[in-house]
């Protein structure tokens, strides 16, 4: 395919040092033999591979019939004999040699800790490869363990002008993409396997007889698949746009100017990746809307962070659950991470020794040392309706770029949100007196707006009749704001935010949002 010069150099060294046991930690076989093939072929030395169903076989031999696989050495055992056996420079590709590492194979474990010996004094090396890590720990001196990452806009581009070539000679179709368009499919293709991409790409290119940055959505969704294997990690899919969200205009500007942030030329220009920011505000302002509208804006995979699913009874067990969550956000990346009401997640962390024996505390410290220091590019999207149950820690500037402050809507703001759920349920704002709707519902959040449409719509349909301006009006006089009742912490959280966090709306009167 290509070559990626630091694994191939970082390989190549280790052969040329002698390093006995290489352990490649990756699902791509075929990528793991191109690159042995090539640092092989830099050696001077022959590449065979290695299976369970062939045996020891020259890279590059087509799969063989029954009677041309080398039945003497499929036993692992006899295959590492092999490797002892040739004589000329040689480098083994053992593919799938991790159940013959767990427990219960001491033959296979000891045979490999002699091996290492001998291959120290020899031109010859044993790479593994294997999705699965597994190393005993007879051998934890003996193997190196390298970590394939997934291919990148390099790899994915000479992938794209390959596909591009099999459909022109098999189906006669061309693809001709604009420079802007190709980036933006490259980008999306990001954290696919070659494979994964290669599928994909040709199942677009035969449905739709093209390729274009249309069909970047169902690249994305092609991302969908590694995130359900997970089982820790939510995919979202969202229609929302920034259109179904009324006021906030000092946070739609943040983020449209972000929009093509994660591209190769923003790097070029010398912008970082944005780490990702933090919406406060009272219930049902939106917050999460805005997760799910800034998914469509920058076409990126949305993945829900449930904190609840991370916990686990065993010991030790919930970090690992967040680690692992963390590893497939970042294997899908590009990608925007969703985690809703994080004050509630991480609450009571200060205690948490007395309290759960320290796993909350534990958890969230591998969460805030993966904000400090990540590198790959995720978005974190951090929803908050309690500022006295956020640790301190959260807040400090170089873990999220920005903390927004998301207030209740101000009287235009109403209105725009009245407007925007009357259109969404086929009626005509223009019929309604949206100003007066808006002086009458003081302090409704959008998600009460919404459930005042939603309650009115209720009355007229059972009297069937057409919605009136009295139907909604007779809604809000029946409605308590959730603000009234919460009018102390409401006043705390705008206490806390002057000076603290911005304002995500530009009016002075605060910010607003239609709940979808």
């Amino acid at each position: 395919m290509t070559d990626m010069p630091p694994l191939i150099e970082e390989l190549e060294v280790l052969v040329r040092a002698r390093y006995p046991l290489i352990y490649i930690v990756s699902s791509e076989e075929g990528r793991v033999q191109e690159i042995a093939n090539q640092v092989a072929d830099r050696r001077q030395k022959k590449l065979f591979c290695w299976s369970c169903t062939t045996g020891i076989l020259p890279a590059g031999t087509s799969v063989p019939s029954r009677a041309g696989r080398q039945a003497a050495t499929m036993d692992p055992s006899a295959a590492l004999d092999q490797v002892i056996a040739q004589v000329e420079p040689a480098v083994f590709l053992f593919k799938d040699f991790h159940p013959f590492l767990a427990k219960g194979q001491p033959t296979i474990i000891r045979k490999l800790k002699e091996i290492s010996l001998h291959l120290k004094n020899s031109l010859k090396t044993v790479i593994i490869v294997s999705s699965v890590l597994e190393i005993p720990a007879e051998l934890d001196k003996e193997i190196t363990v390298l970590n394939l990452p997934l291919p990148g806009r390099e790899e994915l581009a000479i992938l794209l002008d390959e596909v591009n070539t099999q459909m022109l000679e098999l189906k006669q179709i061309q693809i001709d993409l604009a420079a802007a368009d190709r980036e933006k499919i490259l980008q999306a293709s990001l954290g696919l396997t070659l494979m994964e991409a290669e599928n994909v790409l040709a199942k677009i290119i035969v449905k739709k007889g093209g390729l274009s940055a249309e069909d970047i959505p169902e690249i994305i969704a092609e991302k969908r698949q590694i995130v359900r294997k997970s089982g820790l990690l939510e995919y979202c899919s969202s229609a929302e746009t920034f259109e179904s969200i009324g006021g906030l205009d000092n946070l739609k500007n943040w983020l449209r100017k972000r929009a093509e942030a994660f591209t190769d030329e923003a790097r070029a220009f010398g912008l970082p990746v944005p780490k990702g920011i933090l919406l406060l505000g009272v219930q049902g302002c939106g917050k999460s809307l805005c997760a799910k509208a800034v998914s469509r804006l920058w076409q990126l995979p949305l993945l829900r962070f449930d904190m609840g699913k991370m916990f686990n009874s065993l010991v030790g067990s919930s970090e690992e659950n967040v680690r692992k969550a963390i590893a497939v956000a970042e294997s899908v990346a590009p990608a925007i991470l969703w985690v809703d009401e994080i004050d509630k997640a991480f609450a009571g962390s200060q205690a948490s020794g007395m309290a759960d024996g320290g796993t909350t505390a534990r958890v969230f410290a591998t969460f805030l040392t993966w904000l400090s220091e990540k590198t790959a590019p995720v978005f974190v999207v951090a929803t908050a309706n309690d500022i006295s149950q956020l640790p301190p820690e959260l807040l400090r500037k170089g873990r999220l770029d920005e903390i927004f402050f998301v207030p209740l809507p101000d009287a235009k703001e109403r209105a725009e949100i009245f407007g925007i759920h009357l259109l969404k349920r086929a009626r005509d704002p223009q019929a309604f007196n949206l100003h007066e709707l808006a002086s009458t519902s003081v302090d409704f959040s959008g998600a009460e707006i919404e459930a005042v449409v939603v309650g009115a719509l209720h009355d007229a349909f059972h009297e069937r009749r057409e919605l009136t301006q009295e139907d909604l009006t007779a809604c809000i006089r029946e409605t308590v704001p959730l603000s009234r009742t919460m009018d102390t912490q409401l006043d705390r959280l705008r206490e806390w935010a002057k000076g603290r966090a911005r304002d995500a709306s530009a009016s002075s009167g605060g910010s607003a949002n239609a709940q979808a």
